[in-house]
This record gives structure tokens, C-alpha cells and sequence, in this order.
């Protein structure tokens, strides 16, 4: 997910598809740990994902804060 998706987000959609990909990221680690993925790369992806959308809600929280 790109940078512009994440900004056309709601803040509610935003919270939601955080707990939606932190959940998944979970998984993938557990059956990785289980047995080994296909491409081992998709839990960087997301893992940068996760932190795209909670690096998008935490400025959001902020400049909210400020006014």
C-alpha cells in the first residue's frame, strides 16, 4: 500500500485496516515459524505497511491535537 492510498484513508478506515494488517502480519510470522513461506519478503512488506498507516495515524493525531 502506497503512501497516497494511506492518505486518501479515513482516520476510522485508517485505525481499522491497521488492526486488519497487524493481525495478518501476526499470522504470516506464526506460519512462517511453522513452515516457511513461498517469499519470506512479504512480511517486510507489510511490516512496512503497518507502520506506514500508524506513521500517517500518529500526524494525523498531532496536527488534530494542535487546533
Amino acid at each position: 500500500m502506497k503512501i497516497k492510498e494511506v492518505r486518501e484513508l479515513s482516520t476510522k478506515e485508517l485505525e481499522e485496516r491497521i488492526e486488519a494488517e497487524v493481525s495478518s502480519l501476526a499470522m504470516k510470522k506464526i506460519n512462517h515459524s511453522i513452515s516457511p513461506l513461498d517469499n519470506p519478503m512479504q512480511i517486510r512488506q507489510q511490516r512496512r505497511t503497518v507502520a506506514r498507516l500508524k506513521m500517517e495515524l500518529s500526524q494525523r493525531l498531532q496536527i488534530s491535537r494542535k487546533h
